[in-house]
């Protein structure tokens, strides 16, 4: 079943085309960082508009890429939430204008549910059952997942999620947005030694996280540097490290626990944080030293894309599940409200 993804959720849109038999044909994505960088966050109605401007012409260009017609398409899936409404309008209503136009279902599709099913584009996708560890701006959820559909939240954040929290840490340094990669590439350059910033929720029972503490923590920290004088390149690289040791830490240790709370040895990782290469090493390090398995998405699979949500889409299209005559989109939207696939249709591949 060949299917055409739309990723529309927030700043980036995404356009893919997925096959379930031979895989991931083409895909596509435009960033809007720079449009958002100079207002230091993302600003809906720019974001609205700019999907606008390049959805359809990234499906033409995926379908160039892939040398398919539109005849050949079979299902559109695109982000029905959570997300920005007016984004996710954009994708939802070309989708379905798309779809009836070429007499083919449409579907849409959970965001985090694309970013979960992720890894299941690599060549060694994570069998069922595993936990999974979903951590991005918007989102910091630690899930058992049984199948497609068949999830049970074991913890979330409380607060900020953990993307929000380095980009709230690294306006408070100064740093560009988006901050999360800022942070992580001038860590390394930090005094291991310097500080050592506090470990949110670690040391009480529980799979829940808190990163508005460890904020907090990080401006007094800033403000005192800032007494002393212009906070120097050093200052700015020695906060940086201890911050993201302070939440890599803190998500390493709740994932272990996670793992020995369900008696599982696979662990997924994916969201925009899942690209951080320290994250990605230490859980490498303390879980696999314990014999559990870790696995993530491609760096360029991390980020919202369309891959994944053709991915998903095309797991519950092949399955029967299709949108109703409404157009609905949903900002805000539990994922475990999703409904499970049969055991046939479910499996990975």
């Amino acid at each position: 079943m060949l299917i055409l993804g739309l990723e529309t959720s927030c700043d980036e849109t995404g356009v893919a085309l997925y096959d379930t038999e031979k895989g991931l044909l083409s895909h596509a994505l435009y960033s809007q960082v720079d449009v958002h960088a100079e207002y230091g966050g993302v600003v809906p109605e720019l974001a609205s508009r700019d999907h606008v401007r390049k959805t359809l012409p990234l499906v033409e260009q995926v379908l160039s890429d892939a040398q398919c017609g539109p005849q050949a398409i079979e299902g559109v899936a695109y982000t029905a939430g959570p997300g920005l409404m007016g984004a996710l309008m954009v994708g939802a209503t070309l989708a379905r204008g798309l779809a009836r136009g070429w007499g083919v279902p449409a579907l849409g599709v959970h965001h985090m549910e694309g970013h979960l099913l992720a890894p299941m584009l690599e060549a060694d996708p994570p069998q069922f059952p595993f936990v999974a560890l979903l951590v991005s701006g918007g989102h910091t959820q630690l899930v058992r997942v049984d199948g497609i559909g068949r999830y049970r939240m074991l913890g979330e954040s409380l607060d900020d999620a953990a993307g929000e929290a380095f980009d709230k840490a690294a306006k408070m340094l100064g740093l560009p947005y988006p901050g999360g990669p800022h942070i992580a590439r001038l860590a390394p350059e930090g005094d291991p030694q310097r500080f050592d910033f506090p470990r949110p929720m670690v040391n009480r029972p529980g799979l829940d996280f808190s990163f508005s503490g460890l904020k907090t923590h990080t401006l007094t920290t800033i403000r005192q540097l800032e007494a002393d004088g212009e906070l120097s390149d050093q200052d700015r690289a020695d906060v940086a490290r201890a911050f993201e040791e302070a939440v890599v830490s803190t998500l390493v240790i709740k994932c272990r626990r996670a793992l020995e709370q369900e008696h599982l040895s696979r662990l997924v990782m994916a969201g925009g944080v899942s690209a951080n290469r320290n994250l990605r090493a230490q859980l490498q390090k303390a879980l696999g030293a314990r014999g559990a398995q870790v696995y993530y998405p491609a760096m360029e699979f991390c980020t919202d894309n369309g891959a994944m949500i053709a991915y998903a889409g095309a797991q519950r299209l092949a399955a029967g599940q299709c949108d109703g005559v409404e157009v609905q989109v949903r900002p805000r939207w539990p994922m475990t409200e999703l409904p499970p696939l049969t055991e046939a249709s479910g499996a990975a591949g």
